[in-house]
């Protein structure tokens, strides 16, 4: 029943910044990052905890009238994704130098689509109010020459 509920909120637009909301005169967006979660676990109760909390800002603002954006995401925790893709290679008696750069990076992406896509899942079942239109992911191509300066 409330995943029905919050199917139809979610397209019908319920979440984004300009849903049917009249802005007050004078009132700022109010916009909240989501600290975003890494593709290669699940989510436990620090996550429940920020979702919680972040989603009552958010609920709180929009009911009083302002714009919200809360920009949902995840984060591409290269080694550990590394690591997860390189166990599966080994359970299959192979390893990334053998499939070669190319397949290993095609099996990565493979990964994060499988593994991103339940935690946004996840974060959908409790009921985050986000705007899942925004949702960005680290490796983003425009997102990812940031990425790059701060951790290449």
């Amino acid at each position: 029943f409330e995943s029905e509920i919050y199917q139809w909120w979610e397209n019908a637009g319920c979440f984004q910044p300009d849903a049917k909301q009249k802005q007050q005169p004078g009132e700022k967006p109010y916009v909240l990052p989501m600290p975003p979660p890494n593709v290669t676990g699940r989510l436990h109760m620090g996550h429940a905890m920020f979702v919680a909390l972040q989603d009552v800002l958010a609920r709180f603002h929009r009911m009083r009238g302002r714009p919200v954006l809360w920009l949902p995401g995840t984060d591409h925790a290269g080694i550990a994704t590394q690591l997860q893709v390189e166990k599966l290679l080994l359970a299959e008696g192979t390893t990334r130098e053998e499939v070669g750069r190319e397949e290993f990076l095609r099996r990565v992406w493979e990964y994060k689509e499988d593994q991103g896509g339940q935690i946004t899942h996840q974060l959908r079942s409790l009921g985050a109010s986000a705007d899942w239109t925004r949702e960005r992911f680290t490796m983003d191509k425009d997102l990812s020459e940031a990425v790059s300066e701060a951790f290449v």
